[in-house]
Formats: C-alpha cells, structure tokens, sequence
C-alpha cells in the first residue's frame, strides 16, 4: 500500500474519526497510524476482537478504561534522579484502582467475549503499591501519617507557626510601633514575616529590611525580637521538606519494583482502549465483520461509504467468481466514483481490522496492493498535463500490479483524443487483466463497454438512472452497461420526438421509435411549434436544395472517416460556404469537402459535458498562452493558430 492510495481513499479521516472513540492519547496514536495487514489470520482475529467488543459495549457500554493521564510517562521517569510527586502518584493509585476495576468487570464476560475478556490476566494484582500510595498520598500532599517523624515535625511546625503569629500580633498592636507602621497588618517577605515601617522611621526599628514598596515609602522590616522564632520556624519547614522526600524516595522505590508489571498492565490498558474505540466506531456506523478469503473475491451487500453518512447509497457488488474486472460506464454524475472508492476504502478497512457499514454475508478479499488512479492527479511541481500525470501513474501501476493487486481506474483514457484515449484505455485494461488484477474500471466511452462485452473475465456495470425524476439512483447494475440517457431525458423534458429520432440515426446509424405519453392539446401544440416552418423558409429552403446539393452536418469533436484512403480525424470547424470542414488528422489540419466525411463517433458519446476541446486542437504552448492571456496583459505575447 502506498500514501497516495490512503489519501485518495481518504483513508486517514477514517481513522480520525476512530481515533476520536479512544480515550488515551497512546490509543489515538495507535488508531491514527494503522496499517493494513495482509496476513489473512492476523485479520481474522482482529475482526473477531472487535466483534466480541462489540457483544460486550451492547451489554454495557460503561467498560472502565483509564484515560492514561501521563502514567506513562511517570514510569518512565525512573532513574532520572528525583522521586515520584504526590500529583504523579495520585494518577498512578487511580489507574491502578481502574485496573482493577477492569478485572472485576471482565470476570464475566468469558461466555460472551472468551478472547477479549482474556486480556485482563495480563494486569497482575499489586495491591501493596496502591495501599501504600493510597495510606501516603492525600489530597495532592504527603499526609501527615506517612510516618512518625513527619506527624512529630508537623506538630512541632504547626506550634511554631501559632507562637510566632501570637508575637507578631502583639507587636503590631503595641504602642511601641503603632505610629512606626504605614498600616496595622502583617505580611511575608520569602517566607519571613515582616512589618510595613515608614521609611522616616527606619532608625528606630531594630531588625532587617526584607524588601520596600515601589514608591520607597515603605520598608518591609523583620524586627530582631521575631528573627529566632522565624529561624527556627524555617528550620522545622526544612526538617519537614527532608522527611517529605524521604517518605517520596520510599514510594517510588516501592512502585519501581513493579515496574514490569506496571508496564505490562499499561500496554493492556492501552490494547482495551483500542479495541473498544474500534468497537464505538462499528456501532457508529451500523459495521459488520465481513469474511475475508485470498482467492479475489469480493461480495459487498448494501455497503456504503462510511464518510457519507445518511447520504450514501447502499452498494451491492460481487465479483472474483466468473470475472476478475468490471467495466461501469454511464453518466458522469451517476456515482462511478463513490463506487469505486467504496470498495478500495472497505477492502482498506477490513485489512486493518475494522468493521465495515455494509449488510451480513459482505466478504471482502485481501490484497497485497491497492493500485489508483482517481481524480485529475495534476502535478504543478513538475508542470505536467492532467493526461500526462493520468499516464505517469498508470505506468507505476503497471509495474507494480500483479495477481494480488486491486487496481480501481476512473474515467480511464480521458484528457486527450477521443479515439487514442479510448484505444489506450481499451490496451491498459487488457493489459492489467492479463497481470491478474483484480479490477474495477469507470470510463464513458461506449467502445470500451463492447470490448468488456467480447472478452472473458471482464463483465459491464452501470449507474441506475431514473428517467421520471431525470436523476441518477447511485446504485450499481452489474451485468448491464450503462447509456447516456442523452436522448430518454431530452423526450422527458420535452423534445419532439422526430428531432430525436434523427439524432439517434445520426448517432448509431439505426432507426429507433421515440413515443410520449398522452399530451393535453396545449402541450401538444406547443411540441409542434419545435419543427414548424413557415412558407418563406420553406420556399427559401427549397431553393437552395435545388441550387446547390445539402452539405452533410457534422460537430466539432466527430470522429469522421476521410474517404477515400480510410484515415480517422476530428472535426475543428465548418462547413464553410463551399461546404468544407477543417478536420484534424494525426495533429495535422487538413479542408475535406463534405462528401468525403462520413460520421464513426458523435461527439457527444465521446466527450463529457462541458470537455475543453483545446486539449485535441491546440498546442501545450498555446494553451499556456492562453491561460496566461485571460489572467493579464502581456506584451508582445501572440498566439499563432493554424
């Protein structure tokens, strides 16, 4: 599998979406870096992971996964040379309560998910850590029970702490310093606690400036009568801080002794994660476990395309049995596309281990390869045509398919002449098929719809389309290719019927009936009006047949057959008044008389609507001119045409 398959395949918004189910950030990355397998029973137990997930999320969806919050990075951090934190060993109790949370609530579920349930032995029970943790920690702090020497420092500090708080007061309602002070209240300076002294009075308060106010006004004095109670108040913080990371060092060297433990029961942690992620995303988008077989076969029943969501179209296909390649043609608006990128996309999915939206009985193939070619691929680095970069991908596909590859074409041989794109595109499936791909092609020339007809292994498809609403279905007819419908919606909206019977025998050189329903009169004149023509054209008409021969009408785009050596070329423009075409044959424009053109391929079957003809009948440089004409003005720039 390459990246540009995951790309077009928009296979990483897949996995954005599954990774949004994950709780923890190491599952996320799990889920945003899957990668295919092709080892058929590896897959298999994947698919049947998620399934009994599933069974389980539909008996009770609260399943006890712990969001990970950094622990893994806190076992890490041993041998780094500092302790564990309280805030550090507080995650580490909580994941250790959820672990066994986890067990207790996978104790029975071995009927119902024997292989998920399983998992949970490898958390091993350490209920030591967690105690001690639990008996050390509280509230984000050392307690004050983690040891004797702590609860005796503590004491001592918290008596310390209300004698020195007594002394202050007292001296700052003293009459001694009452008119010294800026204001009668109390604050610290790094822990110590000084009084705010007006600078004028500074000599007659014994002690150290600590800090002053902005304006200098102030100094924030420690008086000499507090500076040994404060000493040994700092001295108990000390003593305190001390047996703090004593108590610390002990806990950590208690949680590293299970280190393996821990870290085993972190990667299940993270396994449960992922695989109940997986699980949330299958009943996300109504998946299923399709079978999976290495003999090509696929069998999709009601699939759809999970990033489409109430908008898409169930797809039902099956192929690999009696052919290997199927060619859908039909209108460019009828899903050709979504098709194919549903079947690579769940083919992708199913590789990985995933459900997939589709119906019960859906079977999909595994592939070594999935080979594309979707979208106009235009490369600006390397200033390459839309056909050029189509056919410099097609060659990379050709060297790398072989008989484990899916290779998925759309709108193969388009971007250049009709005729050639169509010859090329008719050689490039032949040739794949021959490698042994397993293909699915879209393309809209009617050509390629009969050589899929004549040749064994390959089979037509087409995109339902609705003649009453004059709207595509989306939905896939195997067996059946597809038409244009050019001529069934131009009756449905309203065109005489004769008009479309002349185009029709212009088109496929038959004669073909076209009826409409019953009409009301009105309607009916109003049709009639389309080939009514008055007597003075009719007489003008007249004329001119009998003065000069009718000149046979072609459109630009036909392929036309120049009589009489047999050469094939496109209409360019005409007829003139002497009733020449200007024809281009082999990149060379030559004036045919009309007698001498007779219609292949209309136009209108060869080309998609709306399809620029510059890219037949004008050079690469002329177009570059072209383009770069319609954005500004430049001087001395001229195109030369034929």
């Amino acid at each position: 599998m390459n990246e540009r398959t995951f790309q077009t395949l928009e296979f990483q918004k897949v996995k954005q979406e599954l990774a949004d189910f994950a709780l923890t950030e190491e599952g996320k990355s799990v889920l945003l870096n899957l990668m295919p397998s092709v080892n058929k029973r590896q897959i298999e137990m994947r698919l049947d992971e998620v399934t009994e997930a599933v069974k389980i999320l539909e008996k009770s969806a609260s399943v006890p996964i712990h969001g990970m919050d950094g622990v893994e990075k806190i076992i890490s951090s041993f041998n780094k040379g500092v302790p564990l934190r309280p805030d550090g060993l507080t995650k580490l109790y909580f994941f250790l309560d959820t672990c066994k949370k986890l067990k207790k609530y996978m104790s029975d579920k071995q009927f119902l998910a024997p292989r998920v349930s399983a998992y949970v032995y490898s958390i091993e029970d350490i209920p030591e850590v967690a105690d001690e943790i639990n008996r050390c920690i509280r509230n984000g702090r050392v307690d004050d029970y983690a040891s004797r020497e702590l609860l005796r420092i503590r004491k001592q500090l918290a008596i310390q702490e209300e004698r020195l708080k007594d002394k202050v007061q007292s001296i700052v309602k003293s009459a001694k310093y009452k008119s010294l002070l800026q204001e009668a209240i109390v604050s610290q300076r790094n822990g110590r606690y000084v009084l705010p002294v007006k600078k004028e009075y500074r000599g007659k308060v014994k002690g150290s400036v600590l800090d002053s106010s902005a304006s200098g006004s102030t100094l924030y004095i420690e008086p000499e009568e507090l500076s040994v109670q404060q000493d040994q108040l700092l001295l108990y913080k000390l003593q305190e801080e001390q047996e703090i990371e004593n108590i610390l060092w002990a806990l950590t060297g208690l949680v590293q002794t299970y280190e393996p433990q821990l870290k085993l029961a972190i990667e299940t942690m993270v396994h449960y994660d992922v695989l109940f992620a997986k699980a949330k995303y299958s009943r996300a988008i109504d998946g299923v476990s399709a079978d999976v077989n290495e003999h090509h076969y696929i069998r999709l029943k009601n699939a759809v395309h999970p990033l489409l969501g109430s908008d898409a179209v169930p797809l039902t296909i099956e192929m690999g049995d009696s052919f290997h390649a199927l060619v859908i043609t039909g209108p460019n608006t009828g899903g050709k596309t979504v098709t194919i990128k549903t079947v690579g996309l769940l083919t992708l999915m199913t590789q990985c281990g995933l459900h997939i939206p589709a119906g019960k009985g859906s079977e999909i193939s595994i592939f070594d390869k999935i080979l594309l070619d979707i979208g106009d691929g235009q490369s600006l680095e390397q200033n390459l045509s839309t056909f050029s970069s189509h056919v410099k991908n097609i060659i990379d596909i050709l060297k790398e398919t072989n008989d484990r590859t899916l290779v998925l074409l759309d709108e193969l041989g388009s971007g250049t002449d009709p005729l050639e794109g169509m010859g090329l595109a008719t050689a490039i499936l032949d040739q794949l098929y021959e490698k042994g791909a397993t293909l699915i092609a879209t393309t809209h020339y009617s050509e390629i719809k009969h050589f899929a007809e004549e040749h064994k292994g390959f089979i037509n498809g087409s995109m339902e389309f609705n003649i009453e609403t004059l709207l595509p279905t989306y939905r896939l007819i195997v067996g059946k290719g597809g038409e244009s419908q050019a001529f069934s919606i131009a009756l449905k909206l309203g065109m005489h019927p004769s008009i479309i019977e002349k185009a029709h025998n212009i088109t496929y050189r038959e004669t073909k009936v076209y009826r409409i329903d019953e009409q009301d009169i009105h309607a009916k004149k109003e049709m009639e009006k389309q080939i009514i023509v008055n007597k003075h054209k009719r007489r003008e008409r007249g004329e001119k047949e009998e003065a000069k021969p009718s000149v046979q009408q072609f459109s630009k785009g036909d392929n036309v057959k120049v009589s009489p050596g047999g050469d094939f070329g496109i209409i360019y423009e005409g007829p003139d008044d002497k009733g020449r075409y200007i024809v281009q044959i082999k990149d060379e424009k030559h004036e045919i008389p009309h007698k001498r053109l007779s219609l292949y391929i209309s136009a209108a079957e060869l080309y998609p609507e709306g399809y620029d003809f510059d890219i037949i009948f004008e050079s690469k440089e002329n177009r570059k001119k072209d383009k770069l004409m319609g954005k500004k003005f430049v001087e001395g720039l001229t195109i030369e045409r034929e």
